[in-house]
């Protein structure tokens, strides 16, 4: 899978060739952050918006299609006891209706065969007054 091979480099290439925005990104995001939200974070990738709201939130679930992307974002996230990581389609989220106070989505929905089947997950999922975040 080309995510699970790019894995190794994409925070060398991102730094290097997109290093405002993406630093930027993450602190954006934990300014929507609440300390007694419940989270999950769809196509996390090396983890660098998960480490910025890792710290602000009662509990993080951290999603990717790609364990090699999960393998650098757990390493990046290990200080966090509040953080858990699972594989997951984000166009098929295997989670009861309702579950999450913020959902977070970077970099991903314009990359997705079927944007539309993703939303329509995103929306199932947050909590009634909660929020969906998707950077990109």
């Amino acid at each position: 899978m080309f995510w699970d091979k790019i894995s190794p480099l994409y925070d060398l290439f991102e730094n290097v060739y997109n290093n405002k925005v993406y630093a930027g990104t993450g602190k954006k995001v934990a300014e929507f952050i609440e300390p007694s939200d419940v989270v999950l974070e769809c196509a996390c990738g090396t983890g660098a918006i998960t480490v910025c709201i890792a710290n602000k939130c009662k509990k993080l679930v951290a999603t990717d299609f790609a364990t090699g992307m999960l393998k650098r974002a757990a390493k990046k996230c290990g200080k966090y006891d509040n953080v858990s990581f699972k594989r997951a389609d984000i166009t098929n989220i295997k989670c009861s209706d309702e579950r999450f106070d913020k959902v977070v989505a970077g970099n991903v929905i314009h990359l997705l065969a079927d944007p539309g089947k993703a939303l329509s997950e995103l929306e199932r999922i947050v909590k009634p007054g909660g929020k969906i975040i998707i950077p990109t």
